[in-house]
């Protein structure tokens, strides 16, 4: 796992409007855009777009400085035991988290030159839509291990890091890519999970249900178009319906960066479509080893307490 402090400058969430003048980008024999090697989209960018920037899709550099430093002085994960994520994960007391762990990037997300104050770009106002119906999946129960949420079990990563869409998280945001004329795989660091797009490719029957959906791409022109549907009811991101439909944009901008634009679709759960864009950036890797369970007692203590809890109240 990479061990960064998040306000350490590291892997920068920075894009640019298009190719350099002049600058050819790299492609395939095929002459496809070549999506090849490892990418981050780690960034201090949100999901939504916060209350102090409302209104405000964008932000001058010196605005985007100013929130970068309130996010370092507001970062009390090493020292705030009564934080909530502290005491959601039972950190830093224990030595659950702290900052080692965490990889967010430093800056805000840099699109058309400009700094973003939300990955949501569509509706205008940087905001999820109003849902029309309640999750389908929740926490799970503490009966049993087969009970727990999948990333808790480290059968796939926590927050859709793995996607579709593949969305930044605590750490860990880094992708390895290798492109094929008839295949796009994607490696996902943390947990190690694999997407395999298949170029041209047709979805299977509705009924076959994939842990990251079925994922089918075709080009654009130099934009590669992927459609992902077939969700396990598990995965479906924020706990859409089996009617989730998930389009993303892979857009090669120059030899180090990839502009990401997805779109999601599920009209039994939100009142419309809404769509983020954000950059993946170019790094040299490696992809680390994520030993998700490793030497982690917490599962069998927190399920041999609960059986003596039952006993004792018996």
């Amino acid at each position: 796992m990479k061990h960064r402090l998040s306000f350490v400058v590291g892997l920068l969430a920075v894009v640019v409007a298009g190719p350099v003048c002049g600058q050819k980008l790299p492609r395939t024999p095929d002459g496809h855009p070549d999506f090849t090697g490892i990418w981050t989209n780690a960034t201090l960018t949100p999901l939504e777009r916060p209350a102090e920037f409302s209104g405000k899709a964008t932000v001058t550099e010196a605005e985007a400085r100013a929130f970068e430093r309130k996010d370092v002085e507001a970062n009390t994960l090493d020292s705030d035991v009564s934080s909530n994520f502290n005491r959601a994960t039972g950190g830093p007391g224990v030595g659950a988290y702290n900052n080692l762990f965490v990889d967010r990037g430093s800056e805000l997300a840099k699109i058309d030159g400009v700094r973003r104050t939300s990955l949501i770009v569509d509706p205008p106002d940087g905001r999820v839509p109003q849902r029309i119906a309640a999750a389908t999946r929740g926490a799970g129960s503490f009966n049993d291990v087969k009970d727990r949420p999948l990333s808790e079990r480290c059968i796939i990563g926590f927050g859709s890091t793995s996607g579709p869409p593949m969305m930044p998280v605590l750490y860990n945001n880094n992708y390895q890519i290798v492109q094929t004329p008839d295949y796009l795989m994607i490696q996902v660091e943390m947990v190690h999970d694999i997407r395999v797009i298949r170029i041209n490719g047709t979805h299977g029957p509705k009924h076959i249900s994939q842990m990251l959906g079925d994922s089918i791409g075709h080009w654009e022109g130099d934009t590669l178009v992927v459609e992902t549907t077939n969700f396990d009811s598990r995965t479906a991101y924020r706990g859409a319906s089996a009617g989730l439909r998930v389009v993303e944009r892979f857009k090669r901008q120059d030899s180090g960066s990839i502009l990401y634009r997805v779109t999601i679709d599920d009209p039994a759960t939100y009142a419309k479509p809404w769509t983020m864009e954000y950059p993946f950036v170019a790094t040299a890797g490696p992809v680390y080893e994520y030993a998700c369970h490793e030497g982690n007692y917490a599962m069998t203590d927190i399920l041999g307490g609960a059986r003596k809890l039952e006993l004792e109240t018996k």
